[in-house]
């Protein structure tokens, strides 16, 4: 099966969570990186390829 990312697997390793500063996890089902520490756990939604690490932008996972 050859899937794309919708982020460049060598740029998710680089980025972090711009609260905490914890690693990012890619939610294939919704299209988001989500914070990977229990503290805040925000998602930051991907459009058109791009994360968007914007704290105004993320949500809360439910």
């Amino acid at each position: 099966m050859n899937q794309t990312l919708p982020v460049n697997a060598e740029l998710l390793e680089l980025l972090m969570c711009p609260s905490c500063r914890s690693r990012l996890a890619l939610d294939y089902e919704t299209c988001e990186l989500i914070c990977t520490s229990g503290i805040c756990a925000l998602a930051y939604p991907i459009t058109d390829g791009i994360p968007v690490l914007l704290m105004d932008e993320a949500r809360k996972p439910l």
